[in-house]
């Protein structure tokens, strides 16, 4: 059974500007996605994808692996991650070389944990899934509400009006660290009908696009720290 970490890192970040290679605690934000794959144990090989010099560089000062660079296509806004996904395989593949299992773990993820990953990487295996991802839990869905365009608000479900939250179901979304894909999941959408997830606190999450989420993954970090 051969395993592969991929991990994206393109140099266009444009809101966190270099975001990828951003000093989070003493090391580029990546090394921490890059330590924890290492750490874990699973992979025969942990990758970096980029279309980037300075990030490739840093990449394997880490330890990870840039055996190729990402191509222009997708090194730009509109790339998906499984699209990235799909290249690297494919580059892989032409050189004759084939993974069971592939985990594509963000690399602005810092809060990433080894045993999360083995956990994932059990559920596929022993689940009959083609993917896996960790989610994290949201307020109830039913008690949503939406904006009128004069500012009002109306719920969207006003059956629920005098329902308590804590009787109605209880609703996830995707953590953003990771997704664990076996050959089934490689040849079809990273979300289909047969993924998995694990379920994770708001501690262990914290999704990085702007300024103020880096600061609430910093404080997060540091409260891991408290609690270890």
């Amino acid at each position: 059974m051969k395993c592969l970490a991929i991990i994206p890192a393109r140099g266009g970040s444009k809101r966190i500007p270099r975001k990828n290679i951003k000093d989070f605690f003493g090391k580029p934000i990546m090394a921490y996605s890059i330590e924890a794959a290492l750490s874990s144990g699973l992979f025969d090989e942990v990758m970096v994808s980029t279309d980037d010099v300075e990030i490739a560089e840093i990449a394997m000062t880490w330890g990870a692996k840039v055996p190729f660079y990402r191509s222009e296509i997708n090194a730009n806004d509109s790339a998906t991650t499984k699209d990235v996904i799909d290249e690297v395989i494919s580059t892989y593949a032409k050189n004759g070389t084939y993974f069971d299992y592939v985990c594509c773990i963000y690399s602005t993820a810092p809060l990433t944990a080894k045993d999360h990953l083995i956990k994932g990487l059990e559920l596929l295996k022993n689940g009959n899934l083609k993917t896996v991802m960790p989610v994290v839990k949201s307020a109830p869905i039913g008690r949503s509400l939406r904006l009128t365009p004069d500012q009002r608000t109306e719920m969207i479900w006003p059956e629920h009006l005098n329902t308590r939250s804590q009787d109605l179901e209880s609703n996830y979304f995707d953590a953003g660290q990771w997704y664990w894909l076996s050959q089934q999941g490689l040849a079809d959408t990273i979300y289909n009908d047969r993924t998995g997830a694990i379920v994770l606190s708001e501690l262990e999450v914290q999704d990085i696009d702007t300024p103020i989420d880096w600061k609430m993954a910093e404080l997060k970090y540091q409260l891991q720290l408290k609690t270890d």
